[in-house]
């Protein structure tokens, strides 16, 4: 086949030259933009608690790398309205272990879950994490773009407890069932019970504009008791009374030196050279 020009074929050299200028790509060609695969898991929006425990910020704190292995993985689920805590520890973040350690950390948990709101990390925004969510008929959310307060709390409380108690250096992941084993038994009880922490006040200038003030420090328990109607959002097993008496056990003083004893155990386990240094 000849074409009009004499070259063999459909165009000439002179033709494909034409098409790698810059001015044949700005004027004729055509650039279509990949549109984003929409994920229909959780509902873009901040949680509205109005005034009722049971809807947690959670956030996964990573405890470093080295000679590029990954270390153990914190997970951490604040109540937004009593600041009550739960934290867990996975070696890695997947759903053989992010589904049990999830299950254990909405147990630990007093009252009845609501809501549950993350960021839009994929550990949490799966279909693994909204299966169970939906068996527990909790409401799943998640952060909105360009709404860095959206999870605000929770990421406060991870430099504040997690970053404060486990340090930067890096825990192998082999160590992950003994850091689970020293929150369940020692720091969770100790940061609900014993532990006070700023409970936010908002106020309203005369222009309308709203500020956060701290000036009541108080426990997450001490919160939730203050609570209108407290005992009507607890799970079945849980009375106030039983939770006084557990609060009552020991004093604030004496529940921290028991957990910093602990924490001073797991870290000669943890990094047992530091020791003999």
């Amino acid at each position: 086949m000849v074409n009009t020009n004499g070259w063999p074929g459909s165009r000439s050299p002179i033709c494909i030259a034409c098409e790698k200028t810059k001015t044949y790509r700005t004027r004729y060609a055509t650039f279509t933009k990949t549109k984003p695969t929409p994920v229909s898991i959780g509902e873009r929006r901040r949680p509205q608690p109005e005034g009722r425990p049971g809807y947690l910020r959670v956030d996964t704190v990573h405890q470093g790398d080295r000679d590029e292995v990954k270390g153990v993985y914190h997970i951490n689920a604040v109540d937004e309205v009593t600041q009550w805590q739960v934290v867990a520890c996975v070696p890695q973040i997947s759903e053989a272990w992010l589904e049990p350690a999830l299950q254990s950390m909405l147990a630990q948990f007093p009252f009845k879950i609501r809501g549950f709101h993350s960021d839009n990390g994929s550990e949490f925004i799966n279909h693994t994490v909204a299966k169970l969510l939906k068996k527990l008929l909790v409401q799943q959310t998640k952060s909105r773009p360009r709404r860095s307060n959206d999870n605000g709390l929770v990421e406060a409380k991870n430099g504040a407890v997690i970053r404060k108690h486990m340090g930067y250096t890096h825990i192998a992941a082999a160590h992950a069932e003994r850091v689970q084993r020293f929150y369940e038994d020692h720091l969770n009880d100790y940061l609900n019970f014993h532990r006070p922490c700023g409970q936010a006040e908002v106020l309203t200038d005369a222009k309308g504009k709203q500020r956060r003030v701290y000036r009541l420090y108080q426990t997450p328990w001490e919160t939730y008791q203050k609570l209108p109607k407290a005992g009507s959002y607890l799970k079945a097993g849980h009375t106030l009374r039983k939770l006084e008496e557990k609060a009552r056990a020991e004093s604030d003083t004496e529940a921290a030196k028991r957990m910093q004893q602990a924490k001073g155990i797991l870290f000669a386990e943890l990094h047992p050279a530091r020791r003999s240094a």
